[in-house]
């Protein structure tokens, strides 16, 4: 693990290097993230901009939502983000020298790129949530400043999971990239708002299906101190960790089915 680890420094900093090479590319490419983002974000602004409450959150609670899910996305998609490619390695066989090579074939494939570029998007999500702070009065203790610490150490695992389901499907769909963006970037709309702005069925789609719910929203509840609309029991507010576990283990097994059942293009 320590040897792959290394590795994976090493490759990350070689990819950094190689943007850094022209810095006014990156410059430019990090700003234009950033502002880029805020269109994400004006959406909120302009629903309340004509209402006070949204589902009875108000808009700093509603900005916490989304600053907490808009950075672990970012950085999940650094991570993970380039697994969008599989459809194109498989399609052009080129997923063939992925598979003889020593390192694993995600190892491989979530290596092959490093966009630093997502930083911007990061830091506006980042600013979001700061003003979210300092508009929300939180009543702060030892547990919710805990839970508010961890909650990266879920969300993104969580995160990172459904993106490795999502693109497993390339491995039999040939247009894969819909469905990819279905649950990762439509997912990461979804963990933006409270869960009952939404339909019964979406609701259960994402408690437990794909369990979005437990990024932010149930720990959200308990570290901004608002009672639960939908019921649930108490002890879900903190079954985010249990649910990221099982998501790694369910998604590393997925994978491997795929690549097992992997065929090539015949060419």
């Amino acid at each position: 693990m320590a040897d792959l680890l290394s590795i994976y420094v090493h490759i990350m900093a070689a990819r950094m290097r190689a943007q850094l090479q022209y810095r006014v590319s990156f410059v430019l490419q990090l700003v234009g993230s950033f502002s880029l983002s805020f269109t994400d974000f004006a959406v909120v602004l302009v629903i309340f901009a004509h209402l006070p409450y949204l589902a009875g959150w108000s808009l700093g609670e509603v900005a916490f939502l989304y600053g907490t899910s808009y950075m672990a996305f970012q950085l999940s998609d650094i991570a993970v983000g380039q697994l969008d490619q599989l459809p194109v390695l498989i399609q052009s066989g080129d997923f063939d020298m992925v598979l003889i090579r020593p390192l694993g074939a995600l190892f491989q494939v979530v290596t092959l790129d490093f966009t630093l570029r997502r930083f911007g998007a990061f830091g506006q999500g980042a600013l979001v949530f700061a003003l979210a702070l300092a508009r929300t009065d939180i009543h702060w203790t030892a547990g919710r400043v805990l839970v508010l610490t961890l909650m990266p150490v879920w969300s993104i695992p969580i995160f990172a999971s459904v993106w490795v389901v999502g693109a497993t499907s390339a491995f039999w769909a040939v247009r894969s990239m819909e469905v990819i963006n279905l649950v990762t970037h439509g997912g990461q709309l979804l963990t933006q708002y409270p869960l009952q702005v939404f339909g019964a069925w979406i609701q259960r789609l994402v408690i437990f299906v794909v369990p979005l719910a437990f990024v932010n929203y149930f720990p959200s509840l308990y570290v901004l101190g608002k009672p639960d609309p939908l019921g649930a029991p108490e002890f879900v507010r903190f079954a985010s960790p249990v649910v990221a576990i099982v998501l790694v283990v369910v998604a590393g097994r997925i994978w491997n089915f795929g690549v097992r059942h992997y065929r090539s293009t015949g060419s």
